[in-house]
């Protein structure tokens, strides 16, 4: 499995680092991905799912269902 959100999709970025005297290197930037497992009300169901953090604070903001119909995911899958 890839390391991406799975409610937004959100990936690696790729970078770079910056040295003292200015040399750059290409560097890879990680999605903080955390796996949770979260109720959902509508299937009335845990849904076991690796998000972002990002994604996370969201859901704690609207919702799980409203989040994932607002991204096209459907939760049946999980």
């Amino acid at each position: 499995m890839s390391r991406a959100c799975e409610l937004t999709g959100a990936k690696a970025n790729n970078g770079m680092a910056v040295s003292h005297s200015h040399i750059r290197t290409k560097k890879l930037q990680q999605v903080n991905l955390q796996k949770r497992r979260l109720w959902w009300e509508e299937g009335k169901k845990w849904v076991n799912i690796k998000i972002s953090t990002k994604a996370l604070k969201s859901i704690q903001k609207v919702g799980l269902d409203k989040f994932a119909k607002s991204n096209g995911v459907d939760l049946k899958k999980f």
